[in-house]
Order: structure tokens, then sequence, then C-alpha cells
């Protein structure tokens, strides 16, 4: 199987979402599928199959969750330094709007956009990958051609 990259913070994010899975939400949901139980008739019982739906789901995520950790290959971004690879901080300006962007390239499982996590698997990621200070980039994104230029690079 294929090692995952995954920094640090994405590795303790991971384990702290499987243990609230583990110790909060699985022992919930086990007392709500008891109290939905004693309603009777369980065919008709929609807390109950809402509850069973609920765990259905709880366990897919703990199981899921395991597999990703099982498999990751946690760098630390802090060890890194040079050209832009995963774990990299980048800022980047518009080359049409010169609007500043800032984005760390980091694993697929922890990826958020909004948050200014960007995937490493990303158009935008593959093509600042190798790249440096000062250099220009074109990319094909959904929305189009986009142009930046690479302000910044750390490693933090």
């Amino acid at each position: 199987m294929e090692k995952i990259p995954m920094t640090k913070a994405g590795s303790i994010a991971l384990e702290a979402e499987l243990k609230k899975l583990k110790s909060v939400e699985r022992p919930n949901i086990i007392q709500a599928i008891s109290e939905a139980r004693e309603h009777g008739d369980l065919s008709e019982n929609a807390e109950y199959h809402s509850a069973r739906e609920k765990q259905s789901f709880i366990e897919g995520r703990i199981k899921e969750i395991e597999a990703i950790i099982s498999l990751a290959d946690v760098i630390d971004p802090l060890a890194l330094s040079g050209t832009i690879k995963f774990g990299a901080t980048v800022t980047l300006v518009d080359e049409d709007t010169d609007e500043e962007k800032c984005w760390q390239i980091v694993g697929e499982h922890e990826a958020n956009i909004e948050t200014g996590l960007l995937n490493i698997k990303s158009p935008i990621a593959r093509a600042l990958i190798g790249k440096d200070e000062g250099d220009s980039v074109e990319v094909k994104t959904p929305g189009g051609e986009k142009a930046y230029e690479i302000l910044k690079v750390e490693y933090k």
C-alpha cells in the first residue's frame, strides 16, 4: 500500500478525531440505541433507525481514520527547507488581480482550502512543487488559466 503524506499537525488532528469518536461519540450512540430499543417495536421506530444509521457512520469513520493513520508518512515541515515541497507554506500573488494568497501544501486528508491548507494533489500544488521564491507559475485550474508569482516560501 502507498504511504499517505501528512503533516504533524494533520496527524495530531486525526488522532484527536479518532479519540473523540471512540470515547465520546461511540458511547453516546450506543446509549441512544439502547433508549430507542426501550420504546418498543423497532420496525417503525424512527429514533432507532436514525441512531443505527449514525452508528454506522461513526464506525465507518473510525475504520477510515485508522486506515489513514496506519499508512501515514508524517512529515515535519520544520525539518525541511529549500524549494517548494510538501509542507511548505507559500505566499503567492495572482498576477492578474494582485490578490495575495497564502497556502500550506498538505496531504489529501488534512486539506481545507478555506483554512489555507492546500491538497498536494491539487493543480496549484503540483505546479508549485520544485519552484522557488521569485518564480512565476502558470496553473490550469477548473476555473481557467491562472498565473501566480511566488513571494515567499516558508517551512513552519
